[in-house]
């Protein structure tokens, strides 16, 4: 049996965690290593960076955060942006990533997938798959952190990106991003049918009800932000007010419009334990 994960989301623009709906309209929720170390301590399996303006910007500033991360985190780590070459791989995996993700890069050049498969292994490549819902169930592929349309089916892109060796597939649901209105189901029944790896679900979780019908429809893993994000904004002694950007008026306030409760990931898997969390396929 593939033993279900709750993977940490973090998403990084600059020095900063940010989280926004739709992966857009960014706010700024503090020091992306002071809630990375919440979620370790709290029992996350992993922790997965994303650098969101890294191919917007053509850069890669993220690899600092993954050595300080490595240093006294020791659940596998994912780094995500700004990947576009193998040399970005290795140094990627030099800093203490355990893994690394590529969507853009993948999308204009699918032998990227092969060939960083050859050398490092499938294990260690995580094909990432950002989607927006067209008209009768079409799903179409986007990049950039959701900026760029490609016109691409995501259904037989996920297909490719296996035969091309990726080791996993994360599916983001752009729609449900940020939301907490719950994961697209059919989505990801739909992916599971087609690919043999194991599958990330992405977007839309916003209570642990939400986690359980992602694992029950074929995911193996749930990459999770928002919730336990604002979850964490309800502990005061957590906020960090030494934040050198962001909204600081909707952290200190956040309590006065929420859209999510107080919760962590040791409820979370409290109250998942009992649940058979992943169907045969």
């Amino acid at each position: 049996m593939i033993f279900p994960r709750i993977i940490a989301r973090l998403d990084i623009k600059g020095p900063n965690l940010v989280k926004g709906i739709h992966l857009e309209g960014l706010r700024v929720l503090g020091s992306p290593s002071q809630f990375a170390n919440k979620y370790f301590i709290d029992g996350a399996d992993e922790l997965f960076y994303q650098d969101v303006v890294a191919s917007l910007y053509n850069r890669n500033s993220i690899l600092e955060f993954i050595r300080n991360t490595a240093k006294t985190i020791s659940i596998p780590l994912t780094v995500g942006g700004g990947i576009r070459e193998i040399s970005d791989i290795s140094n990627a995996l030099e800093a203490g990533a355990d893994k690394v993700a590529i969507n853009t890069a993948a999308i204009n050049n699918p032998n990227i997938i092969k060939e960083a498969s050859r050398i490092f292994g499938s294990s260690t490549i995580v094909a990432t798959v950002e989607t927006i819902e067209s008209e009768n169930k079409t799903y179409l592929a986007y990049t950039d952190n959701g900026r760029e349309y490609t016109g691409i089916d995501i259904f037989e892109w996920c297909k490719k990106l296996e035969d091309l060796g990726a080791g996993e597939i994360m599916i983001t649901s752009i729609d449900r991003d940020g939301t907490g209105t719950g994961c697209d189901t059919y989505l990801i029944e739909k992916i599971r049918d087609l690919i043999s790896v194991p599958l990330i679900a992405h977007g839309g979780i916003g209570v642990t009800k939400h986690i359980e019908q992602a694992f029950l429809s074929g995911a193996n893993a749930v990459a999770i932000a928002s919730i336990i994000h604002y979850g964490a904004l309800f502990d005061n002694e957590f906020i960090d007010n030494e934040t050198i950007e962001g909204n600081k008026n909707f952290v200190s306030n956040f309590k006065k419009f929420k859209s999510f409760g107080p919760i962590d990931i040791k409820k979370i898997k409290n109250e998942l334990k009992d649940i058979v969390p992943i169907r045969d396929k």
